[in-house]
This record gives structure tokens, sequence and C-alpha cells, in this order.
């Protein structure tokens, strides 16, 4: 295939086993991890776990990353599309909610093959944002639940810090087409999260205002109760953060309370991440679990 399915549209020649582009991915899907996941939201993991697929490779070239031994080294194992559905029918077996893909974006033509036939619980797309309105079109009826973050609405920390300086305008496009096919969030009686759109935001050190920028920026698009809003405090120094002083540390307990009552003040439902998991024993293994 020739790819254009993320914004850099590359048109790389991906084969089932080699890969080219920025993504470095064959066509087939390689993974690192799938098992049940209890430190999502509480929407997604609820008590059972959600049933978190890892793919390996990304179209972000984000400097903190802290899977960025998939990432960006691209550890993981290539599948057959029939083994991902085997694998997505175990986990709902040990009970998943969910089953969540983890940075799904290069893979998009692989999940729509896959959803044609129904897993029999919610189908979550978690994306860092980076999606291509177009491709998403693709998956309408398909994904019941968008969990994208949207890391920057401003192009200079975009490119230093995710070498996408173009990310702002591509993921408010991709954020739209994704309530427009979802619409409101829809929960069941256990609280669980079955249709709709959940946006998080990593906070940065030092990038305070640009957190209220993104909070500002949802609030004016989608209102107070469309879509839930999720409040991140994990950031880790990890990977090439140690290149980059400004965010070579982790968050202060001012930054992270003034942005949490900046969240209250406006009113946005979600929820606000505890500062005690900015631990590295919160990242899973990639190990090939459940591969």
């Amino acid at each position: 295939m020739i790819c254009s399915q993320c914004p850099r549209r590359c048109g790389a020649l991906r084969t089932r086993e080699r890969g080219e582009g920025y993504c470095r991915m064959p066509q087939d899907p390689v993974l690192a991890r799938a098992a049940l996941h209890f430190w999502e939201e509480p929407p997604i993991s609820g008590k059972n776990g959600s049933g978190t697929v890892f793919f390996s490779g990304c179209s972000l070239g984000c400097v903190f990353c802290q899977n960025e031994e998939i990432s960006r080294r691209d550890f993981g194992r290539r599948v057959t599309l029939e083994r991902l559905r085997e694998i997505c029918r175990e986990l709902v077996a040990r009970g998943a909610h969910n089953i969540n893909f983890v940075n799904p974006t290069h893979y998009a033509h692989i999940i729509a093959a896959l959803l044609e036939e129904p897993l029999g619980v919610p189908a979550v797309w978690n994306s860092g944002g980076y999606d291509r309105a177009e491709t998403l079109k693709r998956l309408e009826g398909r994904i019941d639940v968008y969990l994208p973050d949207l890391k920057y609405l401003d192009a200079a920390p975009a490119g230093r810090y995710s070498a996408a300086p173009d990310y702002p305008e591509a993921a408010r496009a991709a954020l739209r087409e994704m309530v427009r096919q979802t619409g409101p969030c829809v929960f069941d009686a256990d609280g669980l999260i079955k249709r709709g759109v959940m946006i998080r935001h990593l906070i940065l050190p030092g990038q305070l205002e640009g957190a209220k920028r993104v909070m500002d920026w949802v609030l004016r698009e989608f209102g107070r109760e469309t879509v839930r809003f999720s409040l991140m405090s994990q950031y880790t120094p990890w990977g090439q953060a140690a290149e980059f002083p400004e965010i070579n540390r982790k968050l202060r307990r001012g930054e992270m309370r003034a942005a949490q009552a900046y969240l209250e003040n406006l009113g946005l439902e979600g929820f606000c991440q505890e500062r005690t998991s900015a631990a590295r024993e919160y990242t899973p293994p990639f190990d090939l679990t459940g591969i």
C-alpha cells in the first residue's frame, strides 16, 4: 500500500513485511502488548479493565514519549489480521469492558477491516490526536469511543516537542470529526462509556498557558457536556526530554493545581489525574504479553 493515512501523508510504500516513511511500520500490524489495563479513566477501565492493544511505531515524534520503546524504537511482533481478531476475542473473554486500540493512527486500514465484524464490546480509538479527518471518516460506525490527546494548540511547541508543527490544525479537524461521528457521550448504568469522545491533555512543564488554551478551545467548540475532558499530570522526563532543559523535570504542584482550578472554573465535565501517576511504574511492560 502507498500510505497517506496520517497527516504527514508521506506516501510511503508499506508491504506486508516492510515499512517505510515516518511510522516505519509494515502494512501488517505490529503489536507490543495486549492485556487488561486498569489505569485508564474510570469510564474506560471500570472494574474489569480495558482490553488494551498496543501498536508499535508512531506518526508523531514526541521527545518525552513514555512508550518510546515501541513508538520510537519499534519493538513489537508482526501479526496477521486473523491473529489480531483472536487477541481481541481473548480479551473480551477475560472480561474486558472494551477493546482499546492504543496508537492506532497508522493502522487505520487494519482496524477498519477488523471491525467489519463487531467485537461485542465498544471499540476505543486511543490516539495522539494527530489523525486525518479523511481517514477517520472511513471508520464511521465502527469506532464507538474516541480517546484522543489534544497536546497543543500552538505550532511552536508542537514542532519542537513532537516534530509536527501542523499538529494543532490536524487535531482540531480530527476532534470535530470524532464528535460528529459519535455525538454526546453515552454511559451505561455502571458509568462505563459506551459511545462518545473523551479528550486528554497532558500538561507539560512550563506549558500552563498552553493547557488553558486547550481547555478554552474545547469549551468553545463542544460546550460543557458533549465531550469529557481528562487533565493528565503523569508527565515524567523520558526519552529525549533531557535534551530540552525546559521540560526535563516533573510538574510542580502549583502547575497542576492551577490547571485543575482552571478546569473546575470552566465547568468542563471530566477527570483530573492524580499527581502520583507521574511514575515509571504506570507505564506497562512491553514484553509481548498477549501477542
